[in-house]
């Protein structure tokens, strides 16, 4: 079939894609890179030494694996759900489930903070069963509670990547395990998840990019209390400070460690799906 399309027109086609990767992408990046390397490689060579770089890149690991960990069972449960209903029902429930996606980590951030801040509707409502505020409304300043917001709009693209890999799935192997015995736990572990696990570890890998280099919830919560890869990139270049050479640094390797997950996602998922 490519044989009869000039080579010239599939180039035409590619042109677009090159041109915007180049644009956005290779060419920011290059210049990143430029600035990180304007002092030498000074920025580069202090960043072994660095135990707040260290501490930042600890605390991004932690949030980039407990957050996409529980979006994904979660989102896995919620897509189970949505298999088994009507395709009306899963549509409408589909469209409240994605709305999460078109706001902004600043709107998510101080959603939360109206809904579980100090005076927020929730903490107020414990306040009056005796719960103390300032602790209720502490929690969603805290690293948990940032992972909780996190999860708010990591859910839904879990939930998205999942759930056309249950519709594809055949119930009637459930329904033939069910009748050779094996009890629902079994049915899901041995039948279900082994022909799922490529959507979930595609899924998982990207909610573990979109964690680690999150910045807007993050700040709006957390300020720079928690140390992050994101937010100490920030303190870099805030009113506070103007090392551009090291948040270059740090946001090469912010780039790297992301582009690494969602490498590592495709290689994955890509040996689960030829098994």
């Amino acid at each position: 079939m490519t044989a009869l399309v000039p080579r010239g027109a599939l180039l035409a086609f590619f042109a677009p894609g090159v041109a915007v990767f180049t644009l956005f992408f290779l060419l920011p990046l290059g210049l990143i890179l430029a600035e990180a390397w304007s002092d030498g490689g000074v920025a580069f060579a202090a960043l072994p030494s660095d135990r707040v770089f260290w501490n930042g890149l600890a605390g991004s690991l932690l949030i980039g694996t407990v957050a996409p960990g529980i979006s994904l069972v979660v989102g896995f449960l919620v897509a189970m759900a949505l298999a088994r209903m009507s395709p009306a029902r899963r549509t409408a429930a589909l469209f409240a489930i994605s709305l999460p996606l078109t706001f902004s980590g600043l709107i998510v951030a101080y959603g939360f903070i109206l809904l579980l801040g100090r005076a927020g509707f929730v903490t107020q409502l414990l306040a009056y069963l005796g719960v103390d505020p300032a602790v209720a409304g502490g929690f969603i300043f805290s690293p948990a509670g940032l992972g909780l917001a996190y999860s708010y709009y990591l859910i839904p693209r879990v939930v998205l990547i999942v759930l056309p890999a249950l519709r594809n799935f055949d119930p009637a192997q459930l329904a033939a395990a069910r009748s050779l015995g094996a009890g629902p736990l079994r049915r899901i572990v041995d039948v279900l998840l082994p022909q799922i696990v490529p959507s979930l570890l595609a899924a998982y890998c990207l909610t573990a990019a979109v964690a680690i280099g999150a910045y807007g919830t993050a700040l709006a919560l957390v300020g720079t209390q928690v140390n992050i890869l994101p937010l100490l990139l920030y303190s870099k270049i805030s009113e506070t400070g103007t090392d551009l050479p090291s948040a270059a640094a740090i946001s090469i390797v912010l780039v790297a460690l992301c582009s690494l997950v969602i490498v590592l996602g495709e290689v994955l998922s890509g040996r689960g799906r030829r098994r």
